[in-house]
């Protein structure tokens, strides 16, 4: 089996002791290990701090951005090699592994695009000054300034390649060294990728450190400067926010976490019409990408209750025709799930919905999936299941099947009714809304963005655009509040922020003018901010 390595201190390192498996989740065959025992994690936070962060910042955006674009160029240089390894250790189909490959290459050139706007700057200028005295000699603002620190990312184990990516190209373009660490489960992708980065896009010593397998000891050695990032479970995030060396040094902490999205059918969008067939292939595609382990996928579907049957017989034709399956066969469409412990919670989690709602597609029992060998194989069904009314199954509004799962309930076709069933979800990263009718939409969007990180509002007019609710751009932001952690990722250059410490500067205005001029200052709120970029990047 192969043996991943960490790259720490500027140098490949083997963990030794006890060591992690990694296997193919359709057969569920070893194909790597590896361990972080032995491994010195205070002396690569020390490294990174010392070496690639006084390098970083001393590049301009512009300088930072052109490390970016060799990144995403030497990554699509190994694009074919990248997808095969997803496919055999992420139990991904080649569509999915695409998906999240091409999602990694499209977010370093989304910014790399960005460095490149904002040119020779090394430092943000954040929104307007303002006069602070009787004359306008007296002046302030504020400006965005890289954190001296290390930023360290936890990933989940759905999205090693974008979510690798995503993560560091903030960091990076900010200015601000990032030790990475994947999901060991599927940490090979990610693994190969970091090995694409140091031998075809070398960043300066430090900039960018990769740690394969458990942390250890990592998050121990962080302080005031630095800062992480998490993408996981609810549980795991809280109990890193509680951790007293984090809460006593006050490190900074993003959380990308659970989230029951849920998807809205306007009374106005009847069967048949352009925007009913845009909501049933966003449903269906979210329901069955990455066999559902997408943290933006559909989990809960709202349909006016006189179309309710529609729906449900609609979205079983759909699911029907998918094949589930290995994915190294012709023909598969959906893939296994990514470990044992997935399929057991995914099926403990289809039996909870069902104690509340009928399962019209699918269930938790045996499966027989396409090119599975002696019962191996972390196979799920496409699963779709069905409340008896907009009150029923209440589990669904409150345990999230990390799965191809969902629920469908109905409702009475109000806009208000519609918005208080989404915001059940207690804080959710995306929802949305399928109408032409300007009034609902509008209701709804008012009612429930206080509880969502994004909202997509589907219509006719962008039923042949929209790549659908479970996709992120990079220009807008990623996260949502309460349940989905509280964080927020991407929108632009608003990604950045995260890893820039806000300061105000009050002084006499030539001075502070001069001074931020002289130091290369770009807006933070110029084009770039709202991501007038090539669109590039799109992650579930």
């Amino acid at each position: 089996m192969e043996r991943l390595e960490s790259y720490v201190a500027g140098a490949w390192s083997a963990g030794r002791g006890k060591s992690h498996e990694l296997v193919n989740p359709a057969t569920e065959e070893p194909i790597a290990e590896t361990s972080t025992e032995g491994i010195d994690l205070a002396a690569a936070v020390a490294f990174a701090r010392a070496e690639g962060g006084p390098a970083l910042r001393a590049l301009t955006f512009e300088g930072r951005g052109a490390l970016l674009r060799a990144m995403s160029r030497a990554a699509h240089a190994h694009r074919d090699a990248l997808l095969e390894v997803a496919i055999t250790n992420g139990g991904n189909t080649r569509g999915d592994a695409k998906f999240d490959v091409d999602g990694a290459i499209g977010t370093l050139a989304y910014y790399a695009d960005l460095g490149a706007q904002l040119g020779d700057a090394r430092l943000l200028v954040d929104g307007d000054g303002v006069q602070l005295g009787r004359s306008p000699r007296f002046f302030g603002q504020h400006i965005l300034v890289p954190r001296p620190g290390v930023a360290v990312h936890i990933n989940a184990f759905n999205f090693p390649a974008w979510g690798l990516a995503e993560k560091a190209a903030c960091a990076i373009l900010a200015g601000m060294p990032v030790i990475t660490k994947p999901a060991t489960s599927t940490a090979l992708v990610a693994y190969r990728l970091m090995k694409i980065f140091t031998e075809h896009a070398p960043l300066p010593r430090g900039a960018l450190s990769f740690v394969a397998g458990p942390p250890g000891d990592l998050l121990e050695h962080l302080g005031g400067d630095d800062v992480l990032a998490f993408t996981g479970s609810s549980a795991t995030g809280a109990a890193l926010r509680l951790l007293p060396g984090l809460a006593r040094e006050s490190v900074r902490i993003n959380v990308e976490a659970d989230s029951l999205n849920g998807a809205v059918l306007g009374p106005d969008a009847a069967p048949g019409s352009e925007t009913y067939a845009m909501f049933l292939r966003d449903v269906a595609r979210d329901m069955t990408q990455k066999a559902g382990q997408k943290c933006t996928a559909i989990r809960r579907i709202f349909a006016p209750a006189e179309v309710v049957a529609a729906v449900r017989d609609d979205l079983v034709e759909r699911l029907r025709e998918a094949r589930v399956g290995d994915p190294a066969q012709d023909g598969v469409t959906v893939g296994p799930l990514t470990t044992a412990d997935q399929l057991r919670g995914v099926r403990a989690g289809i039996e909870r919905l069902a104690a509340g709602a009928a399962v019209a597609i699918g269930g938790s029992g045996p499966f027989e999936a396409l090119g599975a060998r002696d019962g191996k194989g972390y196979f799920v069904p496409p699963t779709l299941l069905v409340a008896e009314g907009p009150d029923g199954a209440p589990a669904a509004h409150e345990h999230e099947v990390f799965g191809p799962v969902a629920t469908l309930f109905p409702y009475d076709g109000s806009a208000a009714r519609a918005a208080e069933l989404l915001c059940r979800g207690r804080g959710s990263l995306v929802c949305s809304v399928y109408s032409d009718d300007r009034a609902f939409a509008a209701e709804v969007l008012l009612g429930v963005a206080p509880y969502h990180g994004r909202v997509l509002l589907g219509s006719e007019k962008i039923a042949d655009q929209a790549p659908g609710p479970g996709t992120v751009l990079p220009q807008t932001v990623h996260g949502g509040p309460g349940r989905a952690g509280g964080g927020e990722e991407l929108g632009g250059l608003r990604g950045l922020h995260l890893y820039s410490q806000r300061t105000a500067v009050q002084g006499a205005r030539p001075i502070l003018e001069a001074i931020l001029g002289a130091r290369g200052g770009a807006r933070a709120d110029g084009p770039a901010a709202g991501g007038d970029a090539a669109d590039r990047g799109r992650r579930g």
